[in-house]
């Protein structure tokens, strides 16, 4: 067992909150996990009550200090991150109002087309195209105009991890990461962009959000000797900023210096850079001024449908190969995996779409969606399920290209997920986008880049690139492979002119059926 410091770091997601123990050179010692509930009262709305956030924190802690690995003596700095755009309304004893209005909620649509009618210089951040209603923006908006009284009683309007930070602190602070990413602030153009926040009717909105706007790693203070007591931890722990769970994920993949691209996988994809420049352009998102790092620019861009994809063709037409899984001993994906390996690229002439639930880059297009074709009577389940993941690389692709049309080169990418473990996936992604893919030892990317900015705030390395430095290493890089990379570019041409031949079609129908999904709004 490494000595101490330790590292605690802390992650609330959708599904719950997951607490790591870490040391100080970013090896794993301990986790737990406690789920948390979400609420859909309407469609199309998603909440959560922050008292099941704090208990669920509680208990996790209380896990993971149970294990007995490590004592709570020896934890140096904790740090957090948490869904983005998840806002949170407080009266002035710091009681929560309502529920929390989840990041996937797309309640305020209608709002969202109201910031981008404004042609705000702000909207640089989007591209100057469609505004999300998952923003935080849009979201206060839909509040104040449909809550009044809510409002009118709010003292404080946050976001989840703002909150967090406050009950372990007892301080008001802002992420910039999370300021910049989903408020507009661009601390090169002077902060809050209020003359937009005066069109659209909440210029009271900064009366409410905390005026300090602190760095990732930044110490917020110490830890409440209550709230120490009630963790388990001694008081007094420096407690240092955290952020938008996604880019703390990106953190932990070390991605903290130009040219390098965090690619967090799952249910979907999302890609994070580092940009020495400002940049700006259509089909991705920001760039962030300081978000990560001091002085660098962030830039993102996303896929709505990836590892759900692949989960949707496994559990519905794959019912011969997760029979043969089952009978072999093994998990289903290595069959279809072993099926589609043998499958020439191109899939001899079927071409996938991978917009099943809409485009977030870089087209922003909720109404977008899936499709194969080219299929005839000699495809198979193995052609099928390549041609998925042809077309998920492909729409990797078309966000790199966004990105590059704008300056932005990504020269490596870091991913981390459950896609990782198809080494076919991998090097097809590496394939198609002639860049290297690399993986690090831990996987558990956004509780390792909370842990690092605990370091940070701990005092036992002085920056974020320097925890990176001690505490991200890799694991193993996949190169690719040029004469392959020639090859997919006739079909990824394919899947590009896919999307515009049909998009008139899709519309239509999508329209038609009344039942348009606005997740990529």
């Amino acid at each position: 067992m490494p000595e101490a410091p330790y590292l605690l770091g802390i992650d609330y997601g959708t599904g719950g909150v997951r607490v790591g123990i870490f040391d100080r050179d970013g090896s794993p010692v301990d986790f737990a996990s406690v789920e948390v509930l979400t609420r859909y009262p309407r469609s199309g709305w998603a909440e959560q009550d922050p008292a099941g956030w704090w208990s669920g924190l509680v208990q996790a802690v209380r896990k993971v200090l149970a294990k007995r690995r490590v004592h709570a003596d020896q934890i140096a700095g904790i740090s957090a991150g948490a869904t983005s755009a998840t806002v949170v309304v407080m009266d002035g004893q710091a009681r929560p109002l309502r529920p929390a209005i989840m990041w996937m909620d797309v309640r305020a649509a209608d709002q969202a087309d109201r910031v981008a009618n404004t042609k705000d210089p702000a909207l640089k951040y989007n591209g100057h195209g469609p505004v999300s209603a998952e923003w935080g923006v849009p979201k206060v908006m839909w509040l104040k105009e449909n809550e009044p009284a809510t409002w009118r009683n709010a003292a404080h309007v946050v976001d989840g991890e703002d909150w967090l930070i406050q009950r372990l602190t007892g301080r008001w602070a802002a992420s910039i990461n999370i300021a910049a990413s989903k408020y507009y602030y661009d601390r090169a153009a002077g902060g809050f962009p209020e003359k937009m926040f005066r069109d659209v009717g909440i210029e009271d909105l900064l009366e409410k959000y905390p005026s300090d706007v602190l760095d990732l790693g930044a110490v917020v203070g110490g830890l409440r000797a209550d709230v120490a007591k009630e963790l388990g931890l001694n008081a007094d722990i420096p407690v240092a900023e955290g952020g938008v769970d996604a880019y703390l994920g990106a953190l932990g993949l070390g991605v903290v210096e130009p040219g390098k691209m965090a690619m967090i996988t799952g249910s979907s994809h999302v890609m994070i850079g580092q940009s020495a420049a400002p940049i700006y352009g259509a089909g991705f998102w920001g760039a962030y001024t300081d978000a990560l790092v001091r002085g660098q620019y962030t830039v993102e861009g996303g896929q709505a449908s990836t590892g759900s994809l692949v989960a949707w063709f496994k559990n519905g037409y794959a019912g011969h190969q997760v029979a043969e899984a089952k009978e072999r001993g093994i998990d289903p994906y290595l069959v279809l995996n072993e099926q589609a390996g043998k499958v020439p690229i191109g899939c001899e002439g079927l071409v996938g779409l991978d917009y099943f639930q809409g485009s977030r880059s870089p087209h922003n297009d909720p109404l977008a969606r899936g499709m194969l074709w080219g299929l005839s009577l000699g495809h198979t389940p193995g052609h099928v399920f390549r041609a998925l993941l042809e077309s998920i690389c492909y729409g990797t692709e078309t966000v790199f290209q966004a990105m590059r049309s704008s300056n932005f080169e990504p020269q490596q990418i870091v991913v981390t997920g459950g896609p990782t473990k198809s080494d076919l996936w991998m090097q097809m992604h590496s394939d198609v986008s002639n860049v290297p893919i690399a993986m690090t030892k831990v996987s558990e990317g956004s509780v390792l880049g909370s842990a690092m900015l605990a370091a940070v705030g701990a005092g036992i390395y002085p920056d974020i690139q320097s925890a990176a430095e001690g505490m991200v290493h890799i694991d193993r890089v996949v190169e690719p492979d040029h004469a392959r990379h020639e090859e997919y570019a006739f079909y990824l041409d394919k899947y590009i002119r896919s999307y515009a031949a049909m998009k008139d079609l899709v519309h239509e129908t999508v329209r038609h059926l009344g039942s348009a999904d606005p997740a990529g709004a």
